[in-house]
């Protein structure tokens, strides 16, 4: 296995950076073992979830052989994490652009083989990851640990080296995959393990368009979502402080465009017009909440529902409510706003409901709130991007969602590297700024409400981002992926 923690695209790092690397992987060695001997075999099965839509496989890990092969010709790994929302949701966008191209996406998730140090690993950043994101709602943990950690600390060419050093303990779940197959990685951890393992084809779809080296997988190619994070990441800009670094080669970093499911890409303009036409004819405008799992902003959704509690009384506005994966969210908010209950419809952990329900909103009328909660990771992801279609306006932070077809109104961040996808998305039309506070975000809440220019131009945005390809970034992935054979 090579050493990739010490010299990091032709960057030497100081002595002391590898000293620290090497204490990391020796400190999760000691507390959750390595399983480098292991001979884990490769499963492949059907997944019930959004295997039929997508055309998705799971890879399971198991002692024994069994399942399906691969298919060695048209198969594609989706490597992932279970970190939040958006990592999956990225790779369905993956999975979804690979079966619309005839391929068939195997989905590893190397949060989800709790027997494997790789699992063990990625939980306890994971954990940790989570307290973060909740004890930023303090405000000086935010401005001094918090935001610093996320916008400089992750930026740094050093913490790539303990991150590189940690993935070889990560990389025994690729052990029997057959090497030939191309992998997606939409994390930056399952692509150094594959990189670790002897994979031959490896993409690094990156999320972020803030460029920071934890990013970097030396050996795979980078893609990015936007034009202005390509010199930030071929310069490795910032990432040891003031000093001039050697860039990446420019066959490791390729612009593609955002990561965006077929699904969505091909109906961009039946639901532009069908959006326009809603509010043309005075129906109630739809918003749609996603709260994601650490639940971090949830004041500020309850703010948006209080405030928007008489214009959906009125039949003005409509709301749609995804708590993912965590009911508890929604119980604490129909706790604080109890009116909420008179109103609303639960969708809860019945898919075809969910499904019933997207299909219909998408020429029919809605009114009220409606919540919806699933059990299930893929169904509690998906559910958004159902959602989406027929809703008018996305409210979300700043993160992977920053990317997708629809107008969307950014609530204040969870980290300081995601106000870049904000800036973005206001830059090419289909977004606000990042609204950092709750006054500001029920002022555009009140815009969108009283001021049809507002939805009208952003879907204009987007049908004009769409002519150029800005909303194309899977597809590309993916061919690019496959292309690597040749």
């Amino acid at each position: 296995m090579q050493d990739r923690s010490s010299v990091i695209f032709g960057n030497k790092l100081p002595e002391s950076a590898v000293r620290k690397a090497a204490k990391s992987k020796a400190k999760f060695q000691k507390k959750f073992g390595d399983d480098s001997n292991a001979d884990y075999r490769p499963n492949v099965t059907e997944n019930p979830y959004i295997g039929p839509s997508l055309g998705v496989k799971n890879v399971e890990l198991k002692d024994t052989d069994g399942g399906e092969g691969f298919d060695t010709e048209k198969g594609l790994i989706v490597g992932n994490i279970r970190m939040g929302f958006g990592h999956y949701r990225i790779s369905m966008a993956i999975a979804s652009a690979a079966h619309h191209l005839g391929y068939t996406p195997y989905w590893m998730d190397l949060n989800g083989y709790p027997q494997t140090t790789c699992t063990k690993v990625i939980s306890a950043q994971n954990d940790l990851y989570s307290l973060g994101s909740r004890l930023s709602k303090n405000p000086i943990f935010n401005k001094l640990i918090w935001e610093p950690v996320n916008y400089e600390g992750f930026r740094a060419l050093t913490y790539n080296s303990s991150d590189q050093k940690n993935a070889e303990l990560m990389a025994p779940v690729y052990k029997n995959v057959p090497k030939e197959i191309p992998v997606v990685a939409t994390h930056v951890w399952p692509a150094q393990a594959a990189i670790h393992a002897g994979m031959k084809y490896v993409v690094n779809a990156i999320p972020d368009n803030w460029p920071m080296a934890l990013h970097f997988s030396e050996g795979s190619v980078h893609t990015i979502q936007c034009h202005n994070a390509y010199m930030g990441y071929r310069i490795c800009n910032g990432m040891a402080k003031d000093q001039v670094l050697k860039p990446m080669p420019k066959e490791s970093l390729v612009y593609t465009g955002h990561y965006i499911d077929h699904e969505l890409t091909s109906n961009i303009e039946t639901d532009c017009a069908a959006r326009k036409a809603r509010k043309g004819n005075g129906k109630p405008m739809r918003f749609l909440l996603t709260i994601g799992g650490a639940g971090a902003q949830k004041e500020i959704f309850a703010a948006i529902i209080k405030h928007l509690l008489p214009a959906i009384k009125e039949n003005k506005a409509t709301l749609y409510v995804n708590v993912g994966d965590y009911k508890n969210v929604w119980d604490a908010l129909q706790a604080e706003i109890p009116e909420m209950k008179g109103l609303s419809t639960e969708h809860f952990d019945a898919w075809q409901d969910t499904v019933s329900f997207a299909e219909d909103a998408l020429t029919g009328d809605v009114t009220g709130i409606h919540g919806f909660y699933h059990a299930n990771i893929f169904e509690a992801v998906y559910c958004t991007n159902l959602l989406m279609r027929s809703a008018d306006v996305l409210v979300t932070k700043p993160s992977e969602l920053a990317f997708y077809p629809i107008p969307k109104l950014f609530i204040r961040r969870v980290g300081k590297h995601e106000m870049w996808g904000a800036i973005h998305s206001a830059e090419i039309g289909d977004g606000t700024l990042e609204c950092r506070d709750i006054p500001h975000t029920v002022q555009m809440i009140d815009l969108f409400l009283n001021e049809p220019d507002l939805l009208n131009g952003m879907c204009d945005n987007i049908l004009t981002n769409k002519s150029i390809g800005i909303y194309d970034g899977a597809y590309k992935v993916v061919e690019l992926a496959m292309g690597l054979r040749k």
